[in-house]
């Protein structure tokens, strides 16, 4: 989960798994803090479990050792303290969630620009909406490995494979570039 992310607000991303705890169900929900607080370096996250009965919560906490013991001895703790001490006081806490919402309205932004200059420059008919229904700061293109290829090799545009693209990274000057690239791959390169 990156929390804050999809809609700009930390509770709202998380209502679903409040929903799921308030119904009385088990939950596990991985959480990333490397992005959402800038902490790329630090790698820094955590599993959150909320189980039905001490003795559930004791026998997950027994797997997750095991699990977590061969990957890692002793995991560095700075990443976890420069979390901990903004998520525990709530001066940082509440910057942190303006600065979150912050984030989030510019992605969206981007990728309300990015499904324009798609919309308007393709000719085609094609129907760019996806971009706009997804949340969060990657878009999947729907663009193929080969489409992909040619993003990266005639216009410089470096993506994963599978057609996901940052779009935290974009900035709104180069969001009609983008749209160029996308449409020459998709139409031209199959």
């Amino acid at each position: 989960m990156l929390t804050g992310f999809a809609s700009g607000s930390l509770d709202a991303d998380a209502a679903s798994v409040r929903m799921f705890v308030a119904r009385g169900m088990e939950v596990i929900a991985a959480q990333s803090y490397s992005k959402n607080l800038g902490l790329y370096a630090e790698r820094i996250g955590a599993i959150n479990v909320v189980c039905s009965s001490s003795d559930a919560a004791a026998r997950v906490k027994s797997q997750l050792k095991r699990i977590a013991r061969p990957m890692y001895s002793k995991p560095p703790v700075h990443g976890a303290r420069i979390v901990a001490s903004i998520v525990g006081d709530g001066a940082f806490f509440k910057e942190w969630n303006a600065e979150t919402e912050m984030r989030a309205g510019r992605i969206m932004h981007v990728r309300q620009k990015l499904f324009d200059n798609l919309s308007s420059k393709d000719k085609s008919g094609k129907d760019w909406s996806f971009v706009l229904k997804q949340i969060g700061m990657f878009s999947f293109t729907g663009l193929n490995t080969t489409q992909c290829d040619n993003m990266t090799n005639k216009w410089h545009v470096y993506m994963t494979k599978d057609g996901r693209i940052s779009l935290a990274g974009l900035s709104l000057a180069k969001c009609e570039y983008l749209a160029d690239a996308a449409i020459d791959s998709y139409h031209n390169i199959s």
